[in-house]
């Protein structure tokens, strides 16, 4: 690997191939990767619950940092053109939880939500050049099933709104820190971005796996 990678980048490898295993671990051993578990994990949620949320759940921080890290990779250059997918993403999952609040469901959204994973993943591996509103649009897709999901949890809970303001601020939190990895990135070798796309559409995978198999 030393032929391959500079001192830097093969640092960069070690820690990405830890990334994935911890993903493919807690995907094939516990449910509680998930980050939507049932309406009564929501009863008490206020605005710092609800910011809190999205780190507890991995499919909802692997999905964040995603979108962040191909909005980065794929941009011509630092500016508002990195923005359309993060930006996409938090108002549909806000559109989406408003609907869940109004008590709307689709049927299997929680293997939508793992293909969502899967998705992201490919475009983080495969870099594929959507920019604008194309991109917005593709991804705030996603968001929706996560918002149903969260929005449905949350449609006796009193603190509703203050719990969603939390999840979309942590949301835009998780998006920036995916768009500082993507853009650090840029410039590593080639396989260190595809190594961790792959990581997430393993995730997503899993989960996939293990939604279908229940």
């Amino acid at each position: 690997m030393s032929q391959l990678f500079n001192p830097t980048e093969e640092l960069t490898m070690r820690t990405s191939l830890k990334t994935i295993a911890t993903l493919l671990i807690a995907a094939a051993t516990s449910a509680s990767a998930l980050a939507h578990t049932g309406a009564d994990a929501h009863q008490h949620m206020g605005f710092l619950a609800g910011f809190l949320h999205p780190f507890t759940g991995l499919d909802h921080m692997a999905v964040m940092l995603a979108v962040g890290m191909w909005s980065a990779l794929i941009a011509k250059q630092l500016g508002h053109e990195m923005l359309w997918g993060p930006l996409g993403f938090a108002n549909m999952l806000l559109a989406g939880a408003a609907l869940g609040l109004q008590g709307v469901q689709i049927p299997a959204v929680e293997p939508l939500i793992a293909a969502s994973l899967v998705a992201t993943g490919l475009l983080v591996l495969s870099k594929l050049p959507l920019r604008g509103l194309v991109a917005a649009l593709l991804v705030g897709l996603f968001a929706v099933f996560h918002g149903l999901a969260h929005g449905h949890e949350l449609a006796d809970n009193a603190n509703a709104f203050p719990a969603l303001a939390g999840m979309v601020c942590a949301t835009l939190l998780l998006h920036g820190m995916g768009l500082a990895m993507g853009w650090s990135l840029r410039g590593a070798n080639v396989w260190v971005p595809r190594l961790l796309g792959g990581a997430v559409a393993a995730f997503g995978s899993a989960l996939l796996v293990l939604q279908l198999s229940n």
